[in-house]
């Protein structure tokens, strides 16, 4: 059975959270591993069951309390990112607080007093907050439409180009792209709507791995470009051939 990166990454995540599930029933209280493999886990599998965004967070926050993790575990796990599939496609879920921030014991006196303990500074695996950052000028604005007849939403730092195949646009100018949105939004395309978007070339290593599958790998390697083209047509992708015909038969 061939599984793409990020179905793989799925199943890892699936077995951590059992892991942690068998532990906390035999009473155990969970480290950090655990606590946010199952947390991260419940939000996929609610939205497995068709749960929305909101509540499939909501879901994740119940699922444990301050009595069933380790001291400290906590004070660290102070927010999980996961990205999801959900009925109208992959979105990012950020759950804040996840294990209760304001319900913990021995905590509310501190946190009134000035964070002196707790989410403090001094507190491990504190996050602490970074320089103001600003989103660049998109290098590239694309018209996009949506042809399914479902809405489609595409986050961040989705690689572009290989959005949902349903999405029609000028997939060889969104090769190597990024929505130029801050960091953990999404942009939501309704059925049949049309809406112009901007793009940012992806950073870093510029390494694609996971997402439809169409790259995994670096993004420049020598002829990434074509054989990434070829794949999507393949597999019926709009927006890759100039054909207008072809277009207008999927409308």
């Amino acid at each position: 059975m061939r599984l793409t990166p990020t179905e793989r990454d799925r199943l890892l995540l699936f077995g951590a959270a059992e892991l942690a599930r068998a532990r906390k029933a035999r009473g155990l209280r969970l480290n950090v591993p655990e606590a946010t493999a199952l947390i991260a886990d419940t939000v996929c599998e609610a939205a497995r069951d068709g749960l929305r965004l909101a509540e499939a967070i909501d879901r994740a926050r119940a699922a444990l309390g301050p009595d069933d993790v380790l001291p400290g575990v906590a004070d660290v796990v102070t927010e999980v990112h996961v990205e999801a599939v959900f009925d109208d496609g992959s979105r990012l879920a950020v759950v804040s607080d996840p294990i209760g921030q304001g319900q913990r014991q021995g905590q509310g006196e501190s946190q009134e007093e000035g964070q002196g303990q707790g989410l403090g500074e001094g507190a491990p695996g504190a996050l602490l907050p970074g320089p103001a950052h600003e989103e660049p000028a998109p290098a590239v604005t694309l018209a996009v439409r949506n042809t399914a007849p479902v809405p489609v939403s595409v986050t961040s730092h989705f690689h572009f180009f290989e959005a949902n195949p349903r999405l029609s646009f000028d997939r060889s100018a969104a090769y190597g792209m990024r929505l130029a949105v801050p960091a953990g939004s999404s942009v939501r395309f309704g059925p049949g709507e049309s809406a112009e978007v901007g793009l940012v070339p992806i950073g870093g290593a510029r390494v694609a791995i996971g997402f439809a599958g169409l790259v995994d790998g670096p993004l420049d390697a020598p002829g990434a470009r074509e054989e990434a083209l070829r794949r999507a047509a393949a597999c019926g992708y709009l927006g890759i051939h100039d054909d207008e015909d072809e277009a207008e038969a999927t409308r």
